[in-house]
């Protein structure tokens, strides 16, 4: 008997080809750079590797990184909300104009941000000069971190939570206000569990944004060691040093920490989209 050939096709033509050029594509950016931070770090002694990611420099670098980063996303996630509310649920002059600067942060290079940060939070600057007689310091110090922070992750939480909402229709709350629900109750028993995997999705992608973030933040730390130094900066501290398997294994830590953050977050969305059936 002839050997069996199935018939089937496929709605739309040309998957071989569009396939190999993905998995091409993801290689060449993707898979390859990434995979020469896990090559160099391994080529380390063992021992070598541990006190490398272990020296007490490196670990004050990832402990300001992480926790600067947590508090950006946790603020982000907040005003990013209600920016991302406002700008779907509201009509008012202008909103196309706030709604495209949403973006800034993705079309404005990192450095430049860092530049007007510094200018604008230095002891002689527009808003530092004020700052500076109430005792607030913003530049050499982990708050002007957080600045530059919030600034780069602010859109990740707006546009992902975006179209959430659009797909939210407000007769869903009307409804609900009818049958006596409070505002609250509204809030938290609809619309939050409707908005929450959006919305945990938007503060992770600015979490991982924040760790690796490093134009924006060298302008404003101060990158005093120890206490305002961060990880990317210990990377690149290294490689000014022609250390390059150091600066793979900082590097890969840091793509350890964004990777683990990522399979969390998909592994929540799993158990919420489970827990909906």
């Amino acid at each position: 008997m002839p050997p069996y050939k199935s018939n089937k096709r496929h709605i739309l033509p040309g998957f071989g080809l569009s396939m190999g050029y993905t998995v091409f594509y993801l290689s060449a950016i993707v898979i390859v750079p990434l995979a020469t931070i896990v090559i160099g770090a391994f080529k380390m002694d063992p021992q070598a590797f541990i006190a490398t990611v272990t020296s007490p420099r490196v670990l004050a670098s990832y402990r300001l990184s992480l926790s600067t980063a947590v508090f950006a996303a946790l603020c982000n996630a907040f005003f990013g909300f209600l920016a991302a509310w406002t700008l779907v649920r509201y009509r008012f002059p202008g909103r196309r104009v706030l709604d495209a600067l949403v973006d800034l942060p993705f079309a404005l290079p990192t450095a430049v941000a860092g530049i007007c940060f510094a200018t604008l939070y230095s002891p002689v600057g527009w808003m530092g000069q004020y700052l500076e007689k109430t005792g607030i310091q913003i530049i050499n110090a982990p708050s002007g971190i957080v600045v530059a922070l919030i600034f780069i992750g602010f859109p990740f939480v707006v546009r992902t939570l975006q179209p959430v909402l659009v797909e939210l229709e407000p007769e869903i709350e009307e409804s609900a206000q009818s049958l006596g629900a409070t505002r609250w109750q509204t809030f938290r028993r609809i619309l939050l569990p409707h908005l929450f995997p959006a919305l945990l999705t938007g503060v992770t992608l600015s979490f991982a944004r924040a760790i690796g973030e490093y134009g924006s933040v060298i302008f404003i730390a101060g990158n005093l060691p120890f206490k305002t130094e961060i990880a990317p900066l210990m990377i690149m501290t290294k490689l000014d040093q022609f250390d390059y398997d150091g600066a793979s294994s900082v590097a890969f830590v840091l793509l350890l920490i964004s990777f683990s953050m990522l399979l969390v977050l998909n592994a929540v969305q799993r158990w919420q989209q489970k827990s909906y059936r």
